[in-house]
């Protein structure tokens, strides 16, 4: 019998102590690599273009800010905090870069837009009149205050499942939504966030706001861009019960960006016959686009039609009284989105300018 020398016994401790501490090392150095960042950019000096900048990320020991295309930071901090003045009138890239104690990084940026090319007015554009013959005004939302009313609306967050249904490529987050001087912005942003690499926000009425016939007015800025996807729409109360497409979907305004295509607007019905049926129309500006500036697109639901309008001009109807659409004679709710990417639209490319948003300064209904 072989005698086992104690040398070696403390040797192979040592080795196998050395071999588990460096896997526990490369472990820990994985686990803390920069995640989750976000990166909110705000114009103090359209004049000058002074932008306040403010990052974070878990994880993170050191932020860059890049500005362009430059190859190297402007600014490099530990706090994701900078100041810069981008200059005269146009549109400028803002990067920011988090890295960790690995020496790896994770980025986001933004698009801001400077001087002259400043968004349009809530001034510009049509304006719907408060108050209709034989109509009351049953409920309205003019975004006045701070923030989005949480006695109105909630917040739909995540990917959902194959991307709601449709293929989209954002995370719907609710800090993509604000409320600024009356008027509501849903900002889609190209950044990456739990595992997908652009935010926005989907809002919903659901348990707290929904009506059944009427007349509905919200007016609107859309943004541009391949791949954007706004959509002010509703959904019947029974969607939680009967699932989609029975519950019935009805889209008031959708319009899908790029390739020349933001000069038009959908409204569409789906609903259930045997199996999905939809049916709708469109509208097409004589000239320009929906970025141009406001418009106000109109439903009006009665026990007989649904009409869809925009700046109170009707361009398409569907008689509702067939058997088997039984879901638009029940209540709905309304859900506003920015929805990127998805099999409608296709994808973003190269030519699509970020962040974009959709505004919305007011939604109306009518009984």
């Amino acid at each position: 019998m072989k005698k086992l020398i104690p040398g070696r016994v403390i040797i192979s401790a040592f080795l196998l102590f050395l071999i588990s501490f460096s896997c526990k090392e490369s472990e820990d150095v994985a686990n803390t690599d920069p995640s989750n960042i976000v990166l909110e950019v705000t114009v103090a000096d359209s004049t000058t273009g002074k932008v306040i900048i403010a990052a974070s990320a878990e994880n993170a020991l050191e932020y860059q800010l890049y500005i362009d295309l430059a190859s190297e930071p402007v600014y490099t901090n530990s706090n994701g905090n900078f100041e810069y003045t981008l200059g005269g009138p146009g549109i400028y890239r803002v990067e920011v870069r988090a890295y960790g104690v690995s020496g790896r990084y994770i980025k986001a940026e933004r698009h801001i837009t400077i001087g002259e090319d400043d968004p349009i007015s809530v001034e510009d554009g049509y304006v719907s009149p408060e108050s209709y013959p034989d109509y009351e005004l049953v409920w309205r939302d003019e975004f006045d205050g701070t923030q989005v009313n949480p006695q109105y609306w909630s917040f739909e967050i995540g990917k959902g499942s194959n991307g709601w249904g449709n293929n989209e490529s954002q995370y719907y987050r609710k800090e993509n939504a604000s409320v600024s001087e009356g008027t509501l912005v849903i900002e889609a942003r190209k950044e990456s966030f739990q595992s997908s690499n652009y935010t926005s926000a989907r809002m919903v009425t659901r348990d707290k706001k929904s009506f059944q016939y009427g007349r509905i007015d919200i007016r609107a800025l859309l943004p541009v861009g391949q791949g954007m996807w706004p959509a002010l729409w509703m959904l019947g109360n029974s969607i939680q019960t009967v699932g989609w497409p029975a519950s019935g979907e009805t889209d008031i305004m959708e319009m899908i960006g790029g390739k020349g295509r933001e000069n038009t607007v959908h409204g569409v019905l789906h609903w259930d016959d045997n199996g999905h049926v939809q049916a709708g129309g469109s509208y097409t500006l004589s000239s320009g686009t929906f970025a141009d500036e406001y418009h106000v697109f109109s439903l009006i639901w009665d026990e007989t039609n649904i009409r869809w309008l925009v700046n109170n001009v009707q361009y398409h109807v569907i008689n509702i009284t067939p058997s088997h659409m039984t879901e638009y004679h029940q209540p709905g709710f309304f859900i506003f989105n920015l929805a990127v990417g998805g099999n409608w639209p296709g994808y973003p490319d190269a030519t699509t300018i970020f962040p974009q948003q959709l505004k919305v300064d007011y939604i109306r209904v009518f009984h």
